[in-house]
């Protein structure tokens, strides 16, 4: 009993220390591999560290939640939610700061049929890669996020998705 206290306690630390850091927001929009369009509303922590700190750019990175809709032509749409960290490399810049960014996370889909995938089961890992420019406190980039399984269940269609996103800090 003791260590399960213990545990809740550490985790609700936890949690308040990253509630209490600044939330950044991003919306997406743009289209799967099969024209499906996508519709992604996310919720960003940053890291607060950095990594091999040049003259050139620094490593850093962050927490990444996201509710993500499925504008299906052919099926019904589809709903997913996602986590993911994130590492980004952000160039040395003033005003603008070009970066690039990669990930890999878990995602949870509503139903395993997309458009004429089927994804084989509601979980899934997710994908990305990206690169986009900082400034003023915001940023606009393009990514692409694949989604698979990765062979737990069959079939193992997959997706992917390729968006433009705004990311701006309160």
């Amino acid at each position: 009993m003791k260590k399960i206290i213990a545990q809740a306690t550490v985790l609700a630390l936890g949690l308040a220390s990253l509630s209490a850091q600044a939330v950044d927001f991003t919306a997406a929009v743009g289209q799967s591999g099969d024209s499906t369009m996508v519709y992604r509303l996310g919720a960003q922590w940053d890291w607060d560290q950095s990594w091999w700190q040049s003259s050139v750019g620094r490593l850093t990175g962050y927490w990444d939640a996201g509710y993500t809709y499925w504008d299906g032509d052919e099926t019904a749409s589809n709903h997913s939610v996602s986590f993911s960290p994130v590492f980004v490399y952000e160039f040395a810049g003033e005003s603008v700061q070009p970066y690039i960014e990669a990930g890999i996370g878990v995602a949870l889909f509503a139903d395993t049929d997309l458009e004429d995938n089927d994804l084989g089961s509601s979980f899934q890992f997710e994908d990305r890669i990206g690169a986009g420019v900082r400034f003023s406190g915001q940023e606009i980039g393009i990514r692409a996020v694949h989604y698979s399984n990765a062979g737990i269940k069959d079939p193992n269609d997959g997706v992917e998705a390729y968006t433009l996103h705004y990311r701006t800090s309160f």
